[in-house]
């Protein structure tokens, strides 16, 4: 099918939402890592319309800086008063300026439209010469939707009701309006101005234009959408639930025939930026959020969070949550770690149990393993960090680094106390705080000498559990020798 390149598309973004029940404007919840009117713009680029506007209204200063972040290159028209569909492209009318070629109409609340389905629907209102195509579909359920009606004989689009105004019979026609429209632009511009408000919500319906424009003797068609679920549109935290788990299938899908095993579709979410490698594989209970790529051969989960993180070919990472990280090839994370933004783990790297890392850089080979802080970092190659150490980077205002080499083997419970540095192939006693540089090659120790007051329990705590077993264990002492 040919490309057809629209002169304009319309998003419908004014509407308040109130079913939504949210301080948050309708179009600006989330799923899969977009807005509703972020998954709309993106179908809609998909047709490299001339002009793409948002037709913005309540909370419209939220609205539009949203649109600034996820695409500059968007309009805004202002619908102040929301006056109906058909007010509403008039705005966008308004701010485009006269349009020659087509226009195609979408609402800002569907985020399960294809590109694909917009390509089809201007290209057959191309092909068949009409002065309005519009979307529809045949749903289970059409309560609440506009009927469309057809003549019985050709089989045309007569008019489009809705359901507050559709009669019995015409409730019961299961074929519905989309909401998504292509249109004549100068044909449209005529038409709007000739929409009544003699209905039961005193507004402008868009749809009204189909029958203004028929009764013209213009060409109305129709445009049937493969899948009636790309067209649902989301009123309610029930129905965005719904299309977050048919879009996250969607993309499920997609990876496994690309290559992707995922154990457990039904407990795992992707967001539509996340990219997978051939035979990645993912474990049940994960969630990936953002731009995170999952290298060739890579293994996530079970329980895992990773947002705008990258793993690399072969690596492992289980029960663990990272945020702006990289972890290396081969490398190993977790169980229970945590990854904060800025930490970067080398090729066959380990970050283990119960580790936190934030603003580290950690070399190849080098190991963290268990129930340790490392934070503003850098540690070299083939280096063993001990158990239980903190990389003291705070102090009280300012955040500071500290460096440890390569080859180097630290002690458990050792602190190193910002800025410090460790030198290639040192070694730190356990217990020690880390205050100065440690040379190359030495051995540092900081720490108290070991000093044992004998008799301290008797004198001190008298007849307690404690020296009742000192003194039994003193007299089979006395007794071996």
């Amino acid at each position: 099918m040919s490309a057809i390149r629209p002169a304009a598309v319309v998003v419908l973004a004014a509407g308040e939402g109130t079913r939504m029940k949210s301080a948050t404007p309708k179009v600006l919840h989330e799923l899969c890592g977009r807005t509703l009117v972020g998954h709309v713009l993106a179908a809609a680029r998909e047709l490299e319309p001339e002009n793409l506007v948002v037709v913005v209204g309540h909370a419209r200063e939220q609205v539009t800086a949203h649109l600034g972040t996820t695409d500059p290159g968007v309009r805004t028209a202002v619908q102040a008063e929301q006056n109906g569909t058909g007010h509403a492209v008039r705005m966008a009318l308004e701010e485009l300026g006269t349009i020659d070629g087509t226009v195609v109409v979408v609402c800002g609340d569907t985020p399960l439209l294809r590109g694909e389905t917009l390509r089809a629907l201007a290209a057959n209102h191309s092909a068949d010469g009409n002065a309005v195509t519009v979307l529809t579909a045949e749903v289970p359920d059409a309560t609440g939707y506009g009927r469309i009606v057809r003549d019985g004989a050709s089989g045309a689009v007569t008019a489009i009701v809705e359901h507050k105004d559709a009669s019995d019979s015409q409730r019961a026609i299961r074929e519905i309006n989309s909401g998504v429209f292509a249109f004549d632009g100068q044909l449209l511009a005529d038409a709007l101005g000739k929409v009544r408000t003699d209905n039961s919500q005193g507004e402008e319906y868009l749809t009204d234009v189909l029958g203004i424009l028929r009764e013209a003797g213009h060409r109305v068609g129709a445009s049937v959408a493969g899948d009636h679920r790309e067209i649902a549109g989301i009123n309610n935290r029930v129905q965005l639930s719904e299309a977050r788990r048919i879009l996250n299938d969607r993309l499920l899908t997609e990876a496994m025939l690309a290559g992707v095993t995922v154990i457990d579709p039904a407990t795992t979410w992707i967001d539509v930026d996340v990219t997978f490698a051939q035979d990645a594989v993912v474990h049940p209970g994960t969630q990936l959020h953002g731009a995170t790529h999952i290298g060739e051969g890579a293994e996530v989960g079970p329980n895992t969070r990773l947002t705008d993180t990258t793993v690399e070919a072969g690596a492992r990472v289980d029960n663990t949550v990272a945020f702006s990280s990289h972890i290396g090839p081969q490398a190993s994370v977790g169980p229970f770690a945590y990854l904060r933004p800025g930490t970067r783990l080398g090729a066959k790297g380990k970050i283990g149990t119960y580790v936190e890392t934030k603003n580290a850089t950690i070399g190849e080979g080098t190991k963290i393993p268990h129930l340790s802080y490392v934070g503003d970092a850098t540690i070299g190659e083939y280096t063993n960090i001990g158990a239980a150490s903190v990389f003291v980077n705070y102090d009280g205002q300012d955040k500071h680094h500290t460096t440890v080499g390569s080859h180097c083997r630290t002690g458990s419970d050792n602190m190193f106390v910002a800025p410090v540095t460790i030198g290639d192939g040192s070694y730190t006693a356990a217990g020690s705080v880390i205050t100065k540089d440690v040379p190359p090659g030495s051995l540092a120790v900081a720490r108290g000498q070991q000093r044992n007051i004998e008799g301290w329990v008797a004198r001190k705590r008298p007849g307690s559990a404690a020296a009742k077993a000192a003194e039994t264990a003193s007299r089979q002492g006395e007794s071996e020798d």
